[in-house]
């Protein structure tokens, strides 16, 4: 990859990349962390997730 890569470009580059099982692991990881973010809903732990993101390179906000 370059550094003139576009979104769209990395998309059709991961949908051509990436199994249905990584995918199916990506979108349950997820769903877990979205799901225990939910069910905890205290502000350390919100906190905790997101400071993950942060680390992890997801902007969210």
């Amino acid at each position: 990859m370059t550094a003139t890569d576009s979104v769209h470009g990395r998309w059709n580059h991961a949908r051509t990349t990436i199994t249905p099982a990584q995918a199916l692991a990506a979108a349950l990881s997820i769903a877990a962390l979205g799901f225990t973010l939910l069910a905890l809903q205290e502000p350390a732990a919100h906190e905790a997730m997101h400071n993950f993101r942060h680390a992890a390179g997801i902007v969210c906000h």
